[in-house]
């Protein structure tokens, strides 16, 4: 449950959490854009008509609107659009179709999230070339600037960002007005760029400038990037607060590209818009507005790492990733975590963005192919949701968006040469991973061998009867009590271990999002008792406290390792990631000094 607060703290969260991403946009998209365009008022104004309706269409719509009313408790995300589409489906190639769409969501967001902080904190670094007696830095220093600034953020990981998340809210308003504020200076010299407003004129760059318009919606979309995090972090923060403060970040972002748009007539051999434009309004205070644009960018980045490990998790509590091993890093909310392996991951991949392609407008060539997958994806399930539900002008509605994104998805193939193909190879690490790992462990499961539940029960009553008993309670860990692994009747039969109170444990993932249920089920015979934890596939579960609480004050717990042998060189690598990652016992905090692996080998 999320709990009651007022409405400006709700708006103060949602600011410092969700809106870094999108909210930096304005540092380097008009500059972008105008280095492949030429800056004449007609095309300058066709521009910022269509950064004004894609931020109202795939942003306000889509995100702000229809995505956000899926959903019954808050939650929000490529896998929890999933999680409400597989139960209107029958079961088949449909639900495989749209499983696999989420896959490729997941990925895309995360190969995104890797160009994020690259981008936002090298622009923002560039800045300092304004700065007198700073016109000559070289390159490699600007990027090995960036490059401490990204390693410090990503250290700080493990301490958790609880203490700062406090500062980020007023800091992201200091910024969202400073951002207003230098938009109406700029405006009120150049008020002609008001009409950019009218979607005529987005329609009448497209048509006067053909396929060279069409491309140059590959660089518009770099205003919207950042707008999926709307849906994302819906469940951290709720809907409300982020809808009301989008309000006020819409007309921030709206005031300063057109603030950018009107400093651009007047200057059009501008280079860095933004800073430019600052310096010449207020030199004296450009320092502080760096210093500050650094800091939005930074906070961009952490709220992208956060999603990440947001990401994870879910992908963890739904199956579908490994089990990495995984630490808290507040006392007060489970929510937020640390993923060491995931931070390395992260950091390693931004160091080696910044490096390889150095400069941030050579990264734009990379960015937005990720952001339009991932936007297009949400539309084709969003759209096959309200369908199913039967809500045909949402469904209307909803198929028009997706055919935006898909224009602005087929507009941003050309930067596949150019770069682009990073945020392939980037997002293809997790899909790869996410695909091994479902198939190994499917076919994991087809290999082992399970004992009917009526067989085992006969032989069950038969030992517990005949066999001398140890004192105390044992747990033993079990997905599906229809079928027993091999690992319990390998212990209870052949090893003889049998308790006086024998529990098994079964963990079943819910398809709503939040809440954590245990309880005790039928018993399945004398000494032989089932219990069950249910739980949401955002929820963060403590298994320890759960089963204090059901009473259960257990002596060992048993579960299955799973030795594989295999020649084939796909199962060799999922081997070797089994091997790498916790195992479920960890991972889920069970008492580790109860806990006892029973190996099984496995030919795979």
């Amino acid at each position: 449950m999320l709990e009651k607060e007022s409405p400006v703290k709700g708006i103060m969260k949602s600011l410092g959490l969700v809106f870094g991403d999108i909210g930096t946009s304005p540092i380097y998209t008009l500059t972008v854009i105008f280095l492949l365009t030429k800056p004449t008022e007609t095309n300058i104004i066709g521009v910022l008509s269509l950064i004004v309706w894609t931020l109202i269409i795939l942003v306000t719509i889509e995100y702000a609107w229809l995505a956000m009313s899926l959903g019954e408790k808050g939650e929000g995300g490529t896998i929890v659009l999933k999680e409400l589409l597989v139960p209107l489906l029958k079961k088949g190639r449909r639900i495989t179709f749209v499983t696999l769409l989420s896959f490729v969501g997941i990925s895309l967001l995360i190969g995104d999230g890797i160009i994020t902080p690259a981008i936002s904190i090298l622009s923002a670094v560039e800045g300092s070339l304004l700065i007198p007696g700073f016109e000559k830095t070289s390159q490699s220093t600007l990027i090995f600037i960036a490059g401490i600034i990204a390693i410090v953020l990503f250290i700080f990981q493990k301490k958790g960002t609880e203490k700062v998340a406090g500062t980020f809210g007023p800091l992201m308003i200091l910024w969202f007005l400073s951002l207003s504020v230098s938009g109406v200076i700029s405006i009120l010299s150049t008020p002609s760029v008001l009409k950019a407003i009218n979607p005529y004129y987005a329609f009448k760059f497209l048509q006067e400038n053909g396929i060279a318009g069409f491309f140059v919606l590959s660089e518009v979309i770099l205003c919207a990037t950042g707008g999926e995090a709307l849906y994302a972090d819906m469940g951290h923060l709720g809907r409300k607060p982020i809808i009301r403060a989008w309000y006020f970040v819409f007309f921030a972002l709206l005031l300063n590209y057109l603030g950018q748009g009107a400093f651009i007539i007047r200057h059009p051999e501008t280079r860095n818009v933004l800073f430019e434009m600052i310096f010449q309004q207020a030199s004296i205070l450009y320092i502080p507005f760096l210093i500050l644009s650094i800091t939005a960018t930074v906070i961009a980045s952490q709220a992208m790492i956060s999603g990440m490990f947001s990401i994870v998790y879910q992908g963890i509590n739904t199956h579908i990733m490994p089990l990495f091993k995984m630490e808290y890093t507040s006392t007060k909310l489970r929510s937020q975590i640390y993923i060491g392996s995931v931070n390395l991951f992260l950091l390693i991949s931004v160091l080696y963005i910044m490096y390889e392609f150095r400069e941030s407008y050579r990264l734009a060539a990379a960015y937005g192919l990720a952001v339009t997958g991932t936007m297009t994806l949400t539309g084709i399930m969003m759209t096959w949701i309200f369908y199913l539900k039967k809500k045909q002008l949402l469904s209307i509605i909803s198929l028009f968006v997706t055919s935006i994104d898909v224009a602005y998805l087929v507009a941003n193939l050309y930067k596949i040469p150019h770069g682009g193909y990073w945020s392939l190879i980037l997002a293809l690490i997790p899909f790869l991973t996410i695909m091994l790992y479902t198939r190994g462990q499917k076919r994991l499961y087809r290999m082992m061998k399970f004992m009917p539940l009526e067989e085992f029960l006969h032989k069950f009553r038969r030992v517990y009867a005949t066999s001398g008993k140890i004192k105390g309670t044992a747990l033993f860990l079990i997905k599906d009590v229809k079928e027993i692994p091999f690992y319990i009747t390998q212990t209870m039969f052949y090893h003889g271990i049998i308790y006086e109170d024998n529990i098994f444990v079964s963990m079943i993932k819910r398809e709503d999002p939040f809440g954590v249920t245990g309880f005790f089920k039928e018993d399945l015979s004398e000494g032989l008792r089932v219990f069950e934890i249910q739980f949401g596939y955002m929820e963060v579960v403590d298994v320890e406290e759960i089963l204090r609480e059901a009473g259960i004050e257990e002596k060992t717990i048993y579960y299955g390792i799973e030795d594989i042998v295999t020649r084939n060189t796909a199962w060799k690598i999922f081997s070797l990631i089994k091997r790498m990652t916790p195992p479920f016992v960890q991972f889920y905090k069970f008492p580790h000094q109860k806990v006892h692996g029973v190996i099984t080998r496995i030919e795979m």
